[in-house]
């Protein structure tokens, strides 16, 4: 599948034929050439650059002009994965008809695929209309960070009201979306609603039965060592290694080691 960009068409195939979707996230031109090159299947240009960019506490304060900044890029550099991109905060909870100009603006200036909405029931007629007009959405149930001040935390949710978030993905199916982002609930309501639903589930902290996975970047690199929740795997240790090499290259400064007579111009 590297030989041709990714389309929804082979999300719909892979929950078919049981091949699990890869996604990750991307904010900037080096980090979305090289999933790229591993062959990613889906990069998200995440709001969660709020928090590992921008080093803020929440996802809220992102704006929708820093999100087509982050998005431009990443989609610029990106040759083979489908590359989806969130709505912020305000962006499209008002009402359909602004979420629609918002989400069309962030297609047109971008060049992303589709776009990411928080929520369901509430939203359904805004990702119905948004699909309508002929713009993929990626849905997100669960924890949803943009409401994380209702939630009053980033707890395990739906752990006590599983027919609702049930529910909840049944409607985001009817109102066209193509797959789901499911996180941070128990691996038995993910399972349920993966064989439930015809659209594919992407996890993150749900289990391994949903039909792909999705991590933040920067976490699974361990660019952030003091974020370490239980459903992130850390596939390497960068922040230790460029620590080093930023200790290194001091030490290297200070006594003339760096740059050598070969580093250096006649």
């Amino acid at each position: 599948m590297k030989d041709k960009p990714v389309t929804v068409t082979d999300f719909k195939r892979m929950k078919r034929d049981g091949i699990p979707i890869t996604a990750l996230t991307a904010y900037d031109s080096i980090f979305a050439a090289l999933l790229d090159q591993a062959g990613i299947d889906l990069i998200l240009v995440g709001d969660s650059l709020a928090n590992v960019f921008q080093g803020r506490t929440t996802t809220i304060p992102v704006t929708i002009e820093e999100m087509m900044y982050h998005a431009e890029i990443v989609a610029r550099n990106v040759k083979h994965a489908f590359v989806a991109v969130d709505m912020p905060f305000m962006s499209f909870q008002i009402n359909p008809e602004d979420a629609l100009k918002n989400a069309g603006n962030m297609i047109k200036k971008t060049g992303c695929k589709a776009v990411k909405l928080e929520g369901g029931i509430p939203i359904k007629s805004t990702i119905k209309k948004i699909v309508d007009t002929g713009i993929p959405v990626l849905a997100h149930l669960g924890l949803t960070p943009q409401s994380i001040h209702v939630f009053g935390g980033y707890g395990v949710r739906g752990r006590d009201n599983h027919q609702s978030l049930i529910d909840e993905a049944k409607a985001i199916e009817e109102a066209g979306a193509f797959a789901v982002v499911l996180e941070k609930i128990p691996r038995n309501l993910a399972a349920e609603i993966t064989s439930t639903i015809s659209i594919p589930t992407i996890g993150i902290g749900a289990g391994n039965k949903c039909d792909g996975q999705i991590l933040v970047t920067p976490d699974m690199l361990g660019l952030n060592p003091e974020f370490n929740p239980k459903f992130v795997r850390r596939y390497a240790d960068l922040a230790e290694r460029a620590l080093e090499g930023f200790k290194l290259y001091c030490a290297n400064v200070r006594s003339r080691n760096f740059p050598s007579e070969d580093e250096s111009y006649e």
